[in-house]
């Protein structure tokens, strides 16, 4: 586990460090609370943050109200605030401010491995259930939740000279499939579909019943075109068992690229008009956002 060690005191923030490294951690020592912050900011691998409260320039609870809230409900950190005042109301404003446990200073080396250990119990568990929370039960694939917040996240990271490009996918006639094959049968095809669309990229959701959604960096129309064809052509040949015999699948898929000023939902609106265009220009085909079939030239 990664850890970050918060402590002004040279010979503590050594002391401490030793001690968090035998217990198998890797260890990033500061003594001051800003850097120590804008560094659990940039490495998101940092798991857990053990922290004196005098921590200049900001004190220790506002830093524990910082590392609070920059995880939010989708990272897994755990905050331990080291602090020689035991008084119930001390360990209570401490905990008010953020921290997940609360530690005696200097710490024990046994006592300190074992939270440690407890930290790691939680966080396992944590980072379960924000798999299970961002995940389709049905395909496996990112649920629209987590579609999202990936999305957003990668948005974000983007530079102005930085490609992209978003896929919409959609089973042509589904209906008649769940009509002809049953709802058992449609689930099929869309776990058929969606298996495919695993290996498109890391951003790839269910956004819908039967439309599908993959964020592709790296990526402009281009490269992004010839991936969608590939889709395109790995749907067709689909073998899915239907009540009636093989189900025939095929996909309509459209894509935009991303400019400097778009969001999210700019974004993916693009991409749902051409995927509309792609169903109204007869289904089974890819559309790009400029309203005609890919040419699929870099």
């Amino acid at each position: 586990m990664r850890v970050v060690l918060v402590e002004p005191g040279s010979i503590l923030r050594n002391t401490v460090a030793r001690l968090i490294e035998a217990g198998g951690h890797r260890v990033d020592a500061f003594s001051d609370s800003e850097q120590a912050l804008a560094h659990v900011a940039a490495n998101e691998d940092v798991a857990c943050v053990v922290t004196s409260l005098d921590v200049p320039p900001a004190c220790g609870l506002e830093l524990c109200w910082c590392l609070r809230t920059l995880a939010g409900t989708t990272r897994p950190l755990a905050v331990i605030a080291m602090s020689a005042d035991r008084s119930g109301r001390r360990l209570g404003e401490v905990l008010d401010s953020g921290a997940d446990d609360v530690i005696v200073t200097p710490p024990e080396a046994l006592e300190l491995r074992a939270r440690l250990r407890a930290v790691e119990r939680a966080l396992t568990l944590q980072r379960q259930l924000i798999r299970e929370a961002d995940t389709d039960a049905l395909t496996q694939l990112l649920c629209r939740g987590g579609f999202t917040r990936r999305a957003r996240a990668c948005l974000a990271a983007l530079a102005p000279d930085d490609r992209l490009t978003a896929l919409m996918i959609d089973i042509d006639r589904f209906k008649a499939i769940n009509d002809r094959h049953g709802h058992d049968g449609g689930d099929r095809v869309i776990r058929a579909v969606a298996d495919l669309l695993k290996e498109s990229g890391p951003i790839a959701g269910r956004i819908g019943g039967e439309e599908f959604a993959v964020l592709m960096p790296g990526h402009g129309l281009g490269s992004a075109g010839r991936a969608a064809e590939s889709i395109r052509q790995g749907c067709a040949r689909l073998q899915v068992a239907g009540r009636h015999g093989p189900i025939p699948v095929t996909c309509s898929l459209g894509l935009a690229a991303w400019a400097e000023g778009d969001t999210l939902e700019t974004l993916l609106a693009r991409a749902d008009d051409a995927l509309y265009a792609a169903k109204a220009a007869g289904r089974d085909r890819v559309v790009s956002a400029t309203g005609r079939p890919l040419d699929p030239v870099s």
